[in-house]
Parts: structure tokens; C-alpha cells; sequence
């Protein structure tokens, strides 16, 4: 993302939270939190796949 397209995001942010600083933030750590037990997930499908001899085309 470039500076412009992180002040247009960051915007856009603020305004789903009718201009709640506190509440964007607070989406923000909700999804960002969705994201890393996503990329837990993701990361046991790769070490289970490798344990099968899977290799790394699980995720392909």
C-alpha cells in the first residue's frame, strides 16, 4: 500500500465508525486477530502436510 492508498484505507476506516477513532481501532484489532488464527490455521495444514509427505503443494 502507498501512503495515498493508506490515508484513503484509513479514512475509509474512520467513517465506517462514524468518525470513532476508538471504534476503528477496535476493528482493526478484531480483524487483525481474524487474520492470525487464519495464518495459524494455515501454517498446521503446511506442518501437517509436510508430516504427510504432502509437501508444500497444500496450499497451491
Amino acid at each position: 500500500m502507498t501512503s495515498g492508498s493508506n490515508e484513503a484505507a484509513i479514512d475509509e476506516i474512520v467513517a465506517r465508525c462514524n468518525g470513532d477513532i476508538r471504534g476503528a481501532l477496535k476493528a482493526l484489532l478484531l480483524v487483525n486477530e481474524q487474520l492470525e488464527a487464519e495464518l495459524q490455521q494455515l501454517h498446521a495444514v503446511v506442518a501437517h502436510g509436510r508430516l504427510t509427505g504432502q509437501g508444500s503443494s497444500v496450499l497451491h
